[in-house]
C-alpha cells in the first residue's frame, strides 16, 4: 500500500526541491506525480527541449526512494503552439473558438496538436522510459473536465463525416437509421452533415448521439495515440488516466481499454456541493453527512464507477487534503477527516492514493486549493493527518490485498446516459440519477455493488441491475439471456428496451428486444407531475405506499409464466402489474415498471436479495458504510454525530468521522 503526493516542482524554487523530497520521504510518501502542466518548462519554444530541470528532480526523488509518475504535459498547451497554430483551440457549442489562459484548450482532432503530442511524448517516452524512479505515466490529465469534450470546429465537421461514413457506409443506411424523413431532413450528400449544434429548434436527437460518441472516441484516439508511443518505448511502466467526472462525455469504459488501470481525482467535500442536486432527486432526503467530510454514498458511487470500468484496482490520483477551490462553499475539514477519506479508498479498491497537493500553490487560478503544507511552507492539516495514518499502513495493507467481491453488478452504459440526456421527457429523470438511487440503496443495506460496462463478466454476481437500459442492443440482450439462463438474475428498471442503437424507438411493443426476457409487455407508461400518484399493493415486505414519477403496466404474455408481486391501487393502471418475476432458463427475470422512492426501494433490494438466499444484509444509520473485504469489514461515520449500529450481532459504536476495523474471519 503506498502513499503519495502531486508535486509541481516548476511551480516552486529549485533550492527547496531537495527539502521537500527529504520531508516527504520522511512523512512516508512513497510516490509523486509531476509533469501534466509542465508543457512550456520542457519545451520553452517550438522543438527547443529542456529536460536538465526534469533530469534534477527525477534523481532527487530516486535518492529519497520516492516513484515517480510522469505526466505527459498535454493538458495545457503552451501559448507559443497556439500563436502558431491558433486553430489548436477548441469551438464552443456556439460557434466562437475558446481562448488562450487556462487548460483543456484544444481539440482532440487537429493535425498540428497530433504533431505536437507525438513529439513531446516521444522524447519522454525515449529518456525516461527506463529511468529507475519512473514507475509509471499519466497520459494529460482529466479528459472531459470544464465540459471540454465536444468541439465543433472544421476539422471536427470533417472527422465526424468520416466517423459517420465508418460508421453507416451509406447515406440510405445513416437516413434510415437517424429518420430522416421527419421534418425533412434527409440528406444526399456527406458534406451537408454538421454537427448538431446552432440548430432552430432542437436537433435529431440520433444525430445527437452519434456526436457524443464521436466527440468521445476523439479522445479515446488521441489518448492511445500517446499510449501507443509510451507502450513502445517503456519498460515495465504502467500506464493510467484520471478522467474528469464533471460531465461525463468521455466514456471512461472505453477509456480504460487501453490503459492497465484508471485513476480518479476525490474530492468529497466539492463532489457532495457538485453532484448532490444531480444524483439526489428533488424528491428525496438528504442522508446525514458532516459538510466538511462529504457525501459518503456520492464518494463511494465514483469509487466504484472507476474500478467497474476496468473490473480491477485504481488509483486515486489526487485525494482532497483540505480545502478546494472550485465548489461553491469550500469548507475546511476537521482532524480525522484525511485518515476518513484514506481509509475509504483502500476500502473500496484504491491500490495507491495520491494526495493533492504538496504546497499549496500562491497564484493562478488554484490558490485556495489546500496542500499538505500551507503557502508559507508551514504543515497544514493534512500533513499532520498523514503523519498520524503512517502506523496504520500494515494494517491498510492487509486490507488492500483482500479481495473486493461483490454480490451484486449494476450495469451502466454512456450510450443510455447520453441518450436519456437527450431526451429524458421529464426534466428531472436522470441516467446518472437512477443509477445513484440503485447503488445508495445497497449501500445502505450494507451490500456492496460493481457498477460495470456491459461487457464485464457477470457470472459472479448474484443479482445483476440494470437500472435504465434504454437502449436495447442485440449482443448485449443476447449476453444478459445467456446469463439468465445460467441461474443469474437480472432486475430491469423502467424505460428499459425503448429505443435501439439509433437512438430511435423501436418498432415492437416495449420493452422490445428484451420481451422474452421479461416475459410479457409493457401495455402503457405515464409521466407523471410532481404532486399526482398511484397506490399499490404488493407481496414485498415493507413496499407500501404511492409511486408517481414515471409509472409502466406489464402485462404478462399469455404463453409465459409470470409472477406478479405487485399491483397499481389507482389511477388508470388499476389493477395492473407494477412489479413482476418471470423464471428464464435457469434464472429469473425482475421487471419493475415504476420509479421507486428510496424507502421502497430498498424494501425491494432486500426482498430480491432475501429470495437470492443472501442473508448479510445490514440496518445501518445515515451516514454510516460498511465494507466487506474477504472475510473482513471496515465501518465509517462520515456524520459529526456518534452513531450506534448493530454489526456481527454486536453493538457498534462510531465516533464522529472515524472509522472501525475488523480485521477478523467473517461470514
Amino acid at each position: 500500500m503506498k502513499l503519495g503526493v502531486c508535486y509541481y516542482p516548476e511551480q516552486n524554487a529549485e533550492e527547496i526541491w531537495q527539502i521537500d523530497a527529504r520531508a516527504m520521504c520522511e512523512l512516508g510518501l512513497r510516490v509523486v506525480r509531476i509533469g501534466e502542466f509542465a508543457w512550456y518548462k520542457m519545451e520553452p519554444s517550438q522543438g527547443m527541449y529542456e529536460w536538465d530541470w526534469l533530469d534534477r528532480i527525477l534523481d532527487i526523488l530516486h535518492n529519497e526512494e520516492i516513484q515517480v509518475v510522469l505526466s505527459t504535459p498535454t493538458s495545457a498547451p503552451p501559448s507559443w503552439m497556439i500563436y502558431e497554430h491558433p486553430d489548436i483551440l477548441p469551438v464552443a457549442e456556439n460557434g466562437i473558438s475558446k481562448n488562450f489562459g487556462s487548460r483543456r484548450h484544444y481539440c482532440p482532432n487537429n493535425l498540428a496538436f497530433h504533431d505536437y503530442t507525438r513529439k513531446i511524448v516521444t522524447q519522454l517516452a525515449y529518456r525516461y522510459g527506463k529511468h529507475p524512479a519512473v514507475i509509471g505515466w499519466q497520459v494529460d490529465n482529466e479528459f472531459g473536465a470544464h465540459h471540454s469534450v465536444q468541439c465543433y470546429c472544421d476539422r471536427c465537421v470533417s472527422q465526424f463525416r468520416e466517423w459517420l461514413v465508418n460508421r453507416y457506409q451509406t447515406l440510405n443506411n445513416l437516413n434510415n437509421a437517424w429518420g430522416t424523413i421527419f421534418w425533412s431532413q434527409v440528406y444526399t450528400h456527406w458534406t451537408e452533415i454538421y454537427p448538431p449544434n446552432l440548430t432552430v429548434a432542437k436537433a435529431n436527437p440520433s444525430q445527437v448521439l452519434d456526436y457524443h460518441r464521436f466527440a468521445s472516441d476523439s479522445f479515446v484516439k488521441y489518448q492511445k495515440i500517446q499510449v501507443d508511443i509510451l507502450r513502445e518505448n517503456t519498460e515495465n511502466q504502467f500506464i493510467t488516466h484520471n478522467p474528469d467526472f464533471g460531465s461525463f462525455e468521455v466514456d471512461t469504459h472505453m477509456l480504460g481499454k487501453d490503459l492497465d488501470f484508471l485513476s480518479w481525482n476525490s474530492s468529497p467535500t466539492g463532489q457532495a456541493e457538485k453532484f448532490t442536486s444531480r444524483l439526489y432527486a428533488p424528491w428525496d432526503s438528504l442522508p446525514e453527512f458532516s459538510y466538511d467530510v462529504g457525501d459518503p454514498y456520492i464518494t463511494s458511487f465514483f469509487h466504484a464507477w472507476v474500478r467497474g470500468a476496468k473490473s480491477k484496482p485504481f488509483w486515486v490520483m489526487q485525494q482532497q487534503v483540505g480545502q478546494t477551490n472550485w465548489g461553491e462553499i469550500n469548507p475546511g475539514i476537521r482532524p480525522g477527516t484525511v485518515r476518513l477519506w484514506t481509509w475509504h479508498a483502500v476500502a473500496n479498491g484504491a491500490e495507491t492514493v495520491v494526495y493533492f497537493r504538496w504546497r499549496a500553490t500562491r497564484f493562478a487560478q488554484e490558490y485556495y486549493q489546500s496542500g499538505l503544507l500551507k503557502h508559507d511552507g508551514s504543515l497544514d492539516m493534512g500533513y499532520k493527518e498523514i503523519a498520524n495514518l503512517l502506523p496504520e499502513a500494515p494494517v491498510m495493507q492487509q486490507l488492500r490485498d483482500e479481495p473486493l467481491s461483490s454480490p451484486v453488478a449494476i450495469l451502466t452504459r454512456f450510450d443510455d446516459l447520453w441518450a436519456i440526456k437527450i431526451q429524458p421527457h421529464r426534466k428531472d429523470y436522470d441516467y446518472l440519477r437512477t443509477t445513484f438511487s440503485y447503488y445508495r440503496a445497497l449501500v445502505e443495506l450494507g451490500i456492496s455493488a460493481d457498477l460495470v460496462p456491459y461487457d464485464a463478466d457477470l457470472s459472479q454476481y448474484h443479482l445483476v441491475i440494470a437500472p435504465l437500459m434504454f437502449i436495447g442492443d442485440p449482443d448485449i440482450i443476447a449476453r444478459l439471456e445467456a446469463y439468465v439462463a445460467r441461474g443469474g438474475s437480472l432486475l430491469l428498471g423502467p424505460r428499459s428496451g425503448s429505443k435501439n442503437e439509433s437512438n430511435v424507438m423501436v418498432n415492437e411493443p416495449l420493452p422490445g428486444l428484451l420481451r422474452s426476457l421479461v416475459g410479457g409487455t409493457i401495455s402503457d407508461w405515464q409521466s407523471l407531475p410532481s404532486d399526482v400518484q398511484f397506490a399499490i399493493r404488493s407481496e414485498i415486505p415493507g413496499l407500501y405506499g404511492d409511486v408517481g414519477i414515471w409509472t409502466e403496466s406489464i402485462q404478462p404474455d399469455d404463453n409465459e409464466i409470470v409472477n406478479i408481486l405487485s399491483r397499481y391501487l389507482g389511477g388508470p393502471m388499476s389493477g395492473r402489474a407494477a412489479i413482476t418475476d418471470h423464471d428464464f432458463g435457469a434464472g429469473k427475470v425482475y421487471y419493475l415498471g415504476f420509479y421507486p422512492n428510496h424507502e421502497q426501494l430498498k424494501s425491494i433490494l432486500k426482498f430480491f436479495m432475501k429470495s437470492l438466499n443472501y442473508e448479510s444484509i445490514l440496518d445501518l444509520p445515515d451516514g454510516v458504510v460498511v465494507i466487506q473485504r474477504g472475510h473482513h469489514r471496515i465501518a465509517f461515520n462520515f456524520t459529526r454525530n456518534e452513531k450506534t449500529f448493530v454489526l456481527d450481532d454486536q453493538m457498534v459504536t462510531l465516533v464522529p468521522r472515524d472509522i472501525r476495523f475488523f480485521l477478523r474471519d467473517w461470514s
